[in-house]
């Protein structure tokens, strides 16, 4: 990964190649609540340095520490989405949920945090995918991460509407995941889970992704 002048690194691999599989296809710019953005507010359209900006007076002002892993649209374009656009913060949040969730409010951002990742589905997370996750900033004060990829694309999984399928999609294609690593991941995932019927509809979410995820590799190869 290489780092960008202010402390962000830029997680885009050597040489990516957009995705453009018809399966995985993204066609809209949503918010990660469902919102489509349209053109009359970009203005408001967040990004990483105004994020980044705002957490840095939030802790000036607090005092409190902000230990982020993000998920959702702001993710997307942390990870280097070419035209992702999202106006909310979502993600797993060590500490301080709510004083951060207000200080956002009072800058008109929707926030969408919680504690554990794990809890925002019956599905856990894989174990361990704290520890996979890597630092893009890493400040005094200021922590914020990304889930390795494959732990990103099952976050997606667990939800499985068509845009998430869309941006698992597309950073399974970015970051070269195999079909074979999300059923490892989901399989581990599966392990760590209460026993619940939901699970079969994340079983069978997992297993048509691989089979399109196989059929584009086996095109592109």
């Amino acid at each position: 990964m290489r780092r960008h002048a202010g402390g962000i690194r830029d997680t885009t691999p050597s040489s990516p190649g957009l995705y453009h599989g018809s399966r995985f296809q993204k066609t809209m710019a949503r918010s990660t609540s469902g919102c489509t953005v349209s053109l009359r507010r970009l203005s408001t359209l967040l990004t990483l340095d105004r994020l980044r900006v705002l957490l840095r007076e939030y802790v000036d002002q607090t005092g409190h520490a902000v230990d982020l892993i993000l998920i959702g649209g702001m993710a997307m374009l942390a990870y280097g989405h070419p035209s992702r656009a999202t106006i909310d913060v979502d993600g797993e949040l060590r500490d301080g949920v709510r004083s951060l969730k207000t200080f956002l409010s009072r800058h008109n951002i929707p926030a969408n945090l919680g504690q554990s990742l794990s809890g925002w589905s019956v599905v856990a997370m894989p174990p361990g995918y704290r520890d996979r996750a890597t630092a893009m900033i890493d400040e005094p004060g200021i922590r914020m991460s990304l889930l390795a990829p494959v732990d990103f694309i099952i976050s997606k999984l667990r939800r499985g509407t068509d845009e998430d399928l869309a941006d698992a999609g597309w950073i399974a294609e970015r970051f070269r995941v195999s079909a074979h690593q999300v059923r490892t991941a989901a399989d581990a995932a599966l392990a760590a889970s209460l026993e619940d019927t939901a699970l079969f509809l994340f079983e069978r979410t997992v297993d048509r992704f691989c089979q399109a995820l196989d059929h584009t590799t086996s095109e592109s190869g």
